[in-house]
């Protein structure tokens, strides 16, 4: 055999060799096959690896028996942002279960199962109030309690079942109710951390008073009224007796030494029932002026006295967890009960030869207010406390958008606008200084109805403007203001009730 095939010869034994041996090499690496072990994270960073997931699982709901106590749950869960994936490496540095679990357990509260209530009310601004539960039934009866509180056991029942009453002569139903807010429920990992209502009182507490504001007591001394006591705490009676059940109207006797709730309602959800309202509205009498040339001015007969009359209405009115929303329209026409007769005053006016003073408007306002709307109206919030801001007027309601709102008394017009003295809360209004230190607001008015100026002379029953809804207002009525002295700037508000002696 010649050199050069004996050469070609070892070159291809040479890469027989190595091509076995490098395929050998290949086919074993190939059966080397990765571990598979589990990362952990908690808030996407890395807190170790372990080789057995259910290993920690276990650890978790063995060593929080507290946890399991406390709540009655079988099982515990590990922290909100707690993560583990699968993945294989060749790195045999693993950690311990155990070594992981403390890691874990000093960094987040674990999580039991349960479901979050998320209330949204819809507001611009208002931030969602999120509810944790372990029992979807617990949040069910909480809020049959709230309805309950602002509407009654007997009227809850009679509602569902649909055994309300009719209406025979004069009377109410509710014919609908809804929550305002949007109320989702959902089941999810809750963190221990987190407050976590079990008991269906202690729910129902925070739906009403809010967080932080569940008592206030008081003892009742001798002299105490339920009106008083609410009065002197910023509630109105209505909220009072909310607060306490042992209250079942104003009219509850009270005992001295007796402990009440008076702290303010907060209620976090928004109730809205509607009525059908039938009622017997009283129609104040108004106070007529004769003039009569042969007498005096200081004359002033009664030629006939007046009587109120009694118009009954049908209206559909709207309250918000126990409040009648301002608005209120009334169903067809009313039904006269009783006529009203009013009042007829004679009044000289003829004056005196000399006379002490300098001119100007003579002035006898007596007691002759009239009354600022037309007739049948609604008094639909009263003076006094609402949600703990004091409610310095009285609403009347019932006659309509764009109806007449008239002066109640003689008098000089000091403001008319929108906001002024009296702030943008009330709209368009118009505010009116009497001679005998009284000033009288008509606030709500509706826009580019105001029809007197700042400076004009008005007389009682004389028309300012037109019923509506503008600023801070929850349906069209008018807000009447009565302050003796100048609103807000000195002078001090009157409860309007006073000058027509209605309780």
């Amino acid at each position: 055999m010649n050199s050069k095939k004996t050469k070609l010869l070892c070159s291809i034994f040479t890469l027989l060799v190595v091509g076995i041996l490098t395929i050998n090499f290949l086919v074993e690496e190939s059966y080397a096959e990765p571990d598979y072990i589990y990362q952990v994270y908690l808030d996407g960073e890395k807190v170790g690896l372990i080789n057995s997931k259910e290993a920690l699982y276990s650890l978790i709901n063995n060593e929080q028996k507290e946890i399991k106590e406390e709540y009655k749950v079988d099982q515990v869960y590990p922290p909100k942002g707690f993560q583990i994936i699968k993945t294989h490496t060749y790195n045999e540095d693993l950690n311990s279960v155990e070594n992981v679990y403390e890691l874990v357990k000093n960094e987040r509260e674990f999580t039991i199962k349960g479901y979050t209530i998320t209330i949204k009310s819809g507001q611009d601004g208002v931030e969602p109030i999120y509810i944790y539960v372990l029992d979807k039934e617990i949040f069910r009866q909480a809020v049959e309690k709230y309805v309950i509180t602002f509407i009654g056991e007997e009227r809850y029942k009679q509602y569902n079942e649909k055994t309300q009453p009719e209406i025979v002569d004069v009377g109410y139903i509710i014919e609908n109710m809804y929550f305002k807010d949007t109320i989702s429920i959902k089941e999810s990992y809750i963190s221990v951390d987190q407050k976590i209502y079990t008991e269906v009182d202690d729910l129902a507490k925070y739906l009403l008073f809010g967080e932080g504001n569940e008592r206030k007591e008081y003892t009742v001394v001798k002299g105490d009224t339920i009106e008083s006591i609410a009065y002197a705490n910023q509630l109105n009676t209505s909220e009072l007796l909310i607060a306490n059940k042992e209250l079942y109207n104003e009219q509850t006797l009270l005992a001295i030494g007796q402990k009440l709730n008076v702290a303010l309602i907060n209620p976090v959800l928004s109730l809205v029932y509607e009525e059908l309202v039938v009622e017997d509205v009283e129609q104040k009498f108004e106070t007529i002026e004769e003039k009569d040339d042969t007498k005096y001015v200081d004359y002033k007969v009664e030629k006939q006295k007046g009587e109120n009359g009694i118009n009954r209405v049908t209206s559909r009115v709207q309250f918000t967890n126990g409040e009648q929303n301002q608005g209120v329209a009334f169903i067809g026409e009313p039904v006269v009960i009783k006529p009203v007769k009013n009042q007829i005053i004679v009044k000289g006016t003829k004056k005196y030869s000399t006379s002490i003073g300098g001119g100007g408007h003579y002035v006898d306002t007596g007691d002759l207010w009239g009354w600022p709307t037309n007739q049948p109206s609604v008094i639909t919030s009263h003076y006094g406390y609402r949600w703990g801001t004091l409610h310095d007027g009285m609403d009347i309601s019932g006659t309509g958008r764009y109806s007449p709102i008239y002066a109640i008394l003689d008098g000089e017009v000091v403001s008319a606008q929108y906001g002024g003295m009296v702030g943008s809360s009330a709209g368009y209004n118009v505010v009116v200084r009497h001679a005998n230190g009284y000033y009288s607001v008509y606030a709500h008015m509706q826009k580019g109805t105001i029809r007197v100026k700042v400076g004009d002379w008005v007389t009682r029953g004389q028309i300012l403007g037109g019923m509506g809804d503008s600023g801070t207002a929850f349906g069209v009525h008018c807000h009447l203001g009565l302050f003796y002295g100048k609103p807000y700037h000195g002078g001090y508000s009157v409860d309007p009730r006073k000058i027509y002696n209605i309780r």
